[in-house]
């Protein structure tokens, strides 16, 4: 079994969706970034490329490259879900947590976990997601910027 964190922070900016996880949430701000700025599932491809030995986003999907501007991190999962599979590897499980003080992102959740389980074909049982405040502390606790977390578990052939 393989094991890897991510970890990413995307500033909040008016003018822009906010996507997390491949779902539009109404919100007046959005996430700065070169892609979607999708936090969320930037942080789950990270945990995957870890876990694989692989490196980062940055090094697969690079933020200078015009081919990746605007682009769904939603599309580019389904790039690292293929590259697992090249190199046989497994998804067993993947827990993330999204740090943002508003809005309030539980009623989304589902479509999240929804969205990351079908990109990985995998069920949704094996994708746990979890939204958290930091209580006024800090860039997010004071809205200017949501951050996430994700671990990512990995299994090799002898391990299926």
């Amino acid at each position: 079994m393989r094991i890897g964190h991510g970890y990413d922070v995307h500033r909040l900016v008016e003018g822009r969706p906010l996507v997390l996880g491949g779902v539009t949430v109404p919100w007046k701000l959005g996430l700065l970034g070169h892609s979607d700025a999708d936090v969320l599932t930037h942080a789950v491809m990270d945990a995957l490329l870890g876990a694989a030995g692989l490196g980062d986003i940055g090094r697969h999907f690079p933020d200078h490259d015009p081919a990746y501007r605007g682009i769904s991190s939603i599309t580019l999962l389904r790039q690292v879900a293929a590259l697992l599979r090249e190199r046989q590897l497994a998804v067993g499980n993947v827990d993330a947590t999204i740090v943002a003080q508003q809005p309030k992102l539980a009623p989304y959740l589902t479509g999240m976990r929804r969205n990351l389980a079908v990109c990985l074909g995998v069920a949704e049982d094996r994708i746990n997601l979890k939204a958290t405040t930091e209580e006024g502390l800090g860039f997010t606790g004071i809205g200017q910027g949501m951050a996430a977390h994700a671990v990512a578990l990995l299994k090799e052939p002898e391990d299926m």
